[in-house]
C-alpha cells in the first residue's frame, strides 16, 4: 500500500486538478472553467526533496446543489480524506471564503491529519495578502498563497508536506505491475465492473452516459498476482463527441489503452457488436495489447443452447482478420463470470510476456514447416533454417531463412497459426520477422 499520501480537496472550480498535475509533473487530470469536472478520485505519484508521494485529486465538495452526483463525489472525497497523510484545503482567494467553505471546514475539523489551506490565484503580492481571510475558517496548520497555474508557492508548500513523511517513499509505486484497462462505448457496465471486483464504490456509477471523465487506477490482488486496473471514459465515435470535457476524456481513454498490458473490452449484449467497439478492438490490437472481450448484461438476454456459440461467432466474424481473442459473457448485475473474466485477463498477460526457449521454438516448428514449406517463387525455394524470439515487450518471432523477400502473407499466417496451435498465445497478437541467414 502507498505511503505518503497528499488529498487534495476544496469545493469546485478552485483550481485543485491544475494543483495535481503540477504536484505530479504530468498533464494527467482534466482541466476546464466549469465546475464539477473531476468526478472520481484520480491518483498521480510525485516527488520533493528525495521524498516521493502520491497525490489524490478529487471532485468539489458541494452541497444543497442540483447536480446528481452530488452524493458520489462527495463520498469520493471522504474516502481521500480517510486514505491521505496529509490533507490540502484549496480555497480561492479571488472569491474570499465562501458558506462552501465554511461548510466544507466543519467535515475538515472530524479529522485529526494535518491540513493546510492552499489560497489559490494568488500570482500577485496584493492577492497573496488577501490570504489572511481565510484563518476564519478555523482548520489548518498554516496558509499558503500559490499559483497552481504557473507554481508559484509550491515550492514552500511542499517542504511543509513532506516533513510529515517519516520515509522516503517509493518512486512509482506502481512501476512493473501488469495493467489491465477497462475499455468500452458509454454505459456498458465499466465501472460498475471496476467496483465488484474491488469491492468498494471506488468509481461513481449512474445511467447516464459520460459519468466517468478521467482514466481511473486501482490496485487489485487476485489469484495470487497484483494488477492495476484502469477504468476510463466511454469511447465514442469522434462525430459523436460534442464537448471539450468529452473530447478530453476521450484522450485520457486511449492513453490508458497505450499504457495497458492488457486490454478488457466490454460489450454491451443487449445492443451487440457495433462499430465503434470494433474500431477499440482495432485500436488495442494496432497498440499490440492482449485482449479480451467481455459481453456484458448476459442475464437480459433469451438464450438457448446456442447463443453464447452465435453471439461469439458474429463478433469474430466483426473483428476478422482478429482471431486469437477470447469472449467471455458475463453479468455484473447477477456477478456471473466476473473472476472468469480477470483470471482470464490475467492468463493473456502470462502468454504476453512468456518467453519460449529457441530449443522448443525449433523442435516443434520445423516439422511443421517441413511438412508445409514455403511455395517456390520463381522458381526458387524458400528454406527457413531456424526460428527464434526476440527480447522485445511484445511476442516477437524471428524467422532465418536463405530468401525472407519471399515469403509472402498466407503462409506468414500458416506459421502465426503453428506458434498459436503449440504455444496458446491467445488474446495476443504476435509479429513475425522473416531475415536472412
Amino acid at each position: 500500500m502507498s505511503t505518503n499520501i497528499i488529498a487534495i480537496v476544496g469545493r469546485p472550480n478552485v483550481g485543485k486538478s491544475t494543483l495535481f498535475n503540477r504536484l505530479i509533473g504530468q498533464r494527467k487530470a482534466i482541466m476546464d472553467n466549469e465546475s464539477g469536472v473531476t468526478r472520481d478520485r484520480s491518483y498521480g505519484h510525485g516527488d520533493w526533496t528525495g521524498k516521493y508521494f502520491t497525490v489524490i485529486d478529487t471532485g468539489g465538495y458541494v452541497h444543497g446543489s442540483e447536480d446528481i452526483f452530488e452524493g458520489e463525489i462527495n463520498k469520493q472525497v471522504e474516502l481521500a480524506i480517510n486514505e491521505a497523510d496529509v490533507i490540502l484545503f484549496m480555497v480561492d482567494v479571488d472569491a474570499g471564503v465562501t458558506s462552501l467553505d465554511e461548510e466544507f471546514a466543519n467535515v475538515l475539523r472530524r479529522t485529526d491529519k494535518p491540513i493546510y489551506i492552499v489560497a489559490n490565484k494568488a500570482d500577485t503580492n496584493a492577492r497573496a495578502h488577501q490570504m489572511g481571510e481565510f484563518y476564519a475558517l478555523g482548520v489548518g496548520d498554516e496558509i499558503f498563497p500559490v499559483s497552481s497555474q504557473n507554481g508559484s508557492g509550491t515550492g514552500d508548500l511542499l517542504d511543509a508536506v513532506v516533513k510529515h513523511f517519516e520515509d522516503e517513499g517509493v518512486e512509482d509505486p506502481d512501476a512493473g505491475i501488469p495493467k489491465l484497462a477497462v475499455l468500452g462505448r458509454p454505459n456498458v457496465g465499466k465501472s460498475s465492473f471496476v467496483n465488484l471486483l474491488l469491492g468498494e464504490e471506488r468509481n461513481i456509477v449512474t445511467d447516464l452516459a459520460g459519468t466517468t471523465r478521467d482514466a481511473i487506477q486501482s490496485r487489485y490482488n487476485a489469484f495470487g498476482k497484483e494488477f492495476i486496473i484502469v477504468d476510463t471514459a466511454g469511447l465514442r465515435r469522434k462525430s459523436k463527441v460534442n464537448e471539450d470535457i468529452e473530447f478530453y476524456s476521450v484522450m485520457r481513454s486511449v492513453r490508458a489503452l497505450e499504457d495497458a498490458d492488457v486490454c478488457i473490452v466490454i460489450l454491451d449484449a443487449t445492443r451487440g457488436i457495433e462499430a465503434q467497439d470494433v474500431n477499440i478492438i482495432a485500436l488495442a490490437e494496432k497498440n499490440r495489447k492482449g485482449i479480451v472481450i467481455l459481453v456484458n448484461k448476459w442475464d437480459l438476454i433469451e438464450k438457448d443452447n446456442h447463443s453464447t456459440k452465435e453471439f461469439e461467432q458474429e463478433i469474430l466474424e466483426r473483428i476478422a482478420p482478429i482471431k486469437y481473442v477470447p469472449v467471455i459473457f458475463t453479468s455484473v448485475v447477477t456477478k456471473q463470470r466476473i473472476h472468469k473474466a480477470v483470471e482470464k485477463a490475467m492468463e493473456v498477460y502470462d502468454n504476453k510476456t512468456q518467453k519460449i526457449p529457441t530449443s522448443k521454438l525449433n523442435d516443434l516448428l520445423l516439422p511443421d514447416i517441413e511438412r508445409y514449406p514455403p511455395p517456390a517463387i520463381k522458381g526458387k525455394f524458400v528454406k527457413i533454417k531456424y526460428v527464434t524470439q526476440l527480447p522485445t515487450h511484445n511476442p516477437t518471432f524471428a524467422f532465418f531463412c536463405n530468401l525472407p523477400q519471399y515469403i509472402k502473407d498466407p503462409y506468414a499466417r500458416y506459421l502465426e497459426n503453428c506458434l498459436r496451435k503449440h504455444f496458446g498465445l491467445e488474446g495476443v497478437p504476435i509479429k513475425l520477422i522473416f531475415r536472412k541467414k
